[in-house]
C-alpha cells in the first residue's frame, strides 16, 4: 500500500522522529478513512483538490484546532510529492490548498528573577538536595535553561558529546542534524561535579550524560516531572514543561541584546520564521516594563 511505502520512506530514508512518523501515519489513515467513508475506493491517483478542501472543512466543522488541520495538511503535502517524485501519480492535488490559518499563541516563559531564584545559591535553600537525584534533576534544569535544548536532545547527550577543553557541547536534533553549543564556566563546573557524583553512585551506566540510579537512560516522562516539579516552585504558569525552559532561553537571549539570527543557531531552528515569535514575546515584556515604570503610560 501506498502509504505504508511512504512511511516507511520517511522513517529509514528521510530519518524523521518517531513523533513525526506517528502523527503522519494518524492523518494518512484518517484521510483513507474519510474517503472510504464517501463510499469511494481510496486510490491517490484519483483525489482531487476539491476533495482534500472537503476533508479541511469537515475537521474545522468538527472542532479540530487550526494547528492541528495544518498538521495534517502537511502530512498529506509530503505524502503526495513523494508519490509524485516516484511515479505513482501524475498530479499533485495539494497545489493550491492553503492550510487555515493559525492563531499567534505566544510561548510561556519564565523570568529571569525566577530562575535565578530556582538555581543561584541565594535561591531557594537547598531545594535539589545533595543526593545524585537531586544534584542530577539539578543539572537537567540548568542545561535547559542554558543550552535551550529540546527534550529529546537533552535525553540524547553522550558523555563524549561534552567538550571540557573547548567549552563546547555537540546537540543532535531533528533528522539528525547536530550543532555545537558553546556554554560557561558555571555549567561546567555543575556537569563535572554530577559526573563524579554518577560514577560513584552509578558505577555501570550507559553511555548517556544523564541516567537513572539503574544505570539506564531516562525516559520522557521522567524528564518532564522533574521540570514540572521545579517550576511550580517559583512560577504560577500553567505550562510547566521543558519547552517552557527552551522558551526561557531564548526570551532570555533576545532581552540581553543577543542577535536574532544567533539565537536561531542556538536553537536549531530551520528558520528565522521559528525563531522570530519570540521577537512578539520580548516586546511584550518591553510594554510591560514601559506600562509600570513610565509616569505617562
Amino acid at each position: 500500500m501506498l502509504i505504508s511505502k511512504f512511511l516507511q520512506y520517511i522513517k529509514y530514508e528521510k530519518g524523521y522522529s518517531s513523533h513525526t512518523f506517528i502523527s503522519y501515519k494518524t492523518d494518512l489513515n484518517q484521510f483513507r478513512d474519510f474517503v472510504e467513508s464517501r463510499s469511494m475506493e481510496f486510490d491517490p491517483a484519483k483525489v482531487d483538490s476539491t476533495l482534500v478542501r472537503e476533508w479541511e472543512v469537515s475537521l474545522m466543522e468538527a472542532g479540530e484546532k487550526a494547528t492541528s488541520v495544518g498538521r495534517k495538511m502537511t502530512a498529506l503535502k509530503s505524502f503526495f510529492k513523494y508519490l509524485k517524485q516516484h511515479g505513482f501519480v501524475t498530479h499533485n492535488p495539494m497545489r493550491g490548498v492553503v492550510s487555515p490559518k493559525k492563531e499567534k499563541v505566544l510561548p510561556m516563559f519564565l523570568r529571569e528573577s525566577e530562575m535565578n531564584e530556582l538555581l543561584s545559591e541565594e535561591g531557594i535553600h537547598n531545594v535539589f538536595g545533595d543526593d545524585f537525584e537531586g544534584v542530577r534533576d539539578r543539572l537537567i534544569i540548568e542545561m535547559f535553561y542554558t543550552l535551550g535544548i529540546r527534550l529529546s536532545e537533552l535525553i540524547g547527550i553522550k558523555d563524549g558529546d561534552v567538550d571540557a577543553a573547548g567549552m563546547t557541547i555537540l546537540i543532535t536534533g531533528k533528522r539528525n542534524k547536530q550543532r555545537l553549543i558553546p556554554f560557561g564556566k558555571k555549567l561546567w563546573e555543575s556537569i563535572a561535579s554530577y559526573e563524579k557524583l554518577r560514577d560513584q553512585t552509578v558505577p555501570s551506566h550507559c553511555d548517556r550524560l544523564f541516567v537513572r540510579e539503574s544505570g539506564e537512560s531516562l525516559y520522557p516522562m521522567l524528564v518532564y516531572r522533574v521540570v514540572t516539579k521545579y517550576i511550580t516552585l517559583v512560577s504560577s504558569l500553567t505550562k510547566r514543561s521543558p519547552h517552557v525552559l527552551r522558551h526561557t532561553f531564548a526570551t532570555a537571549m533576545l532581552n540581553n541584546g543577543a542577535e536574532l539570527s544567533a539565537v536561531k543557531e542556538l536553537l536549531g531552528h530551520a528558520s528565522l520564521a521559528a525563531t522570530e515569535v519570540y521577537t512578539h514575546t520580548t516586546f511584550e515584556q518591553l510594554q510591560k516594563i514601559y506600562k509600570q515604570a513610565h509616569p505617562r503610560a
